[in-house]
C-alpha cells in the first residue's frame, strides 16, 4: 500500500505530499480551486460506484436460496 499510493497519486500528476499533514491554517495548505473541484468530481464518481455495487450486493444476496 506505501508504494501503492505515491505511484497513483504520480500517475494522476498530483504533487508529493509530506508524511505530515498540515492544518487548515497553516501556509501553503491552500489548494486551488480546481483541483478540489476535481477531487469532489472524483470523490462523487466514487460514490457512484459504492452505491451500485451495494445494489447489486442487495439484489444478488436476495436471489441466494441455500
Amino acid at each position: 500500500m506505501r508504494r501503492w499510493i505515491p505511484a497513483a497519486r504520480a500517475e494522476r500528476g498530483e504533487p508529493k505530499r509530506s508524511g505530515r499533514r498540515s492544518r487548515a491554517g497553516d501556509s501553503g495548505s491552500e489548494m486551488s480551486l480546481d483541483t478540489v473541484e476535481a477531487e469532489n468530481a472524483a470523490l462523487r464518481e466514487l460514490e457512484e460506484e459504492r452505491d451500485i455495487l451495494r445494489k447489486a450486493a442487495r439484489y444478488f444476496a436476495g436471489e441466494t436460496r441455500w
